[in-house]
């Protein structure tokens, strides 16, 4: 199928952070990190899925470090992570497909330099 055909009429991204109140407005919630949030429970976090495998390597993360003058780097690296990672990704497109607003919840602190933003420009930049 082309890319066009693939990405076309894609959900609106949005990033939130799994420590803040969920909002009928975050629509389809996909939690985007491979390890679950610390001190929240299922009931909090109130997510619709749960996708691991779309989180960057452990490597990466632990590489990377939040630190901002690795940031350009970890998105070309964790891009890298996702091209060779198609099944996961094109699991991720189907729920972008399928719905009118998706949610990539996060648990890291660092609101700005988070691979749940990284993965927005990823998905937007296809669209």
């Amino acid at each position: 199928m082309p890319e066009d055909d693939m990405t076309a009429g894609l959900a609106k991204i949005r990033v939130k952070r799994a420590h803040e109140e969920p909002s009928p407005s975050d629509g389809f919630r996909i939690l985007v990190d491979r390890l679950w949030p610390r001190g929240l429970t299922k009931d909090r976090v109130q997510l619709n899925m749960w996708i691991k495998d779309i989180a960057p390597s452990h490597e990466l993360r632990r590489w990377f470090g939040h630190d901002p003058q690795k940031w350009r780097e970890f998105k070309k690296k964790y891009f890298i992570e996702l091209d060779a990672n198609a099944i996961t990704v094109e699991t991720l497109l189907s729920c972008l497909q399928s719905e009118s607003v998706v949610t990539f919840v996060y648990g890291s602190k660092e609101e700005k330099l988070n691979n749940a933003v990284a993965l927005q420009t990823y998905f937007e930049s296809i669209q």
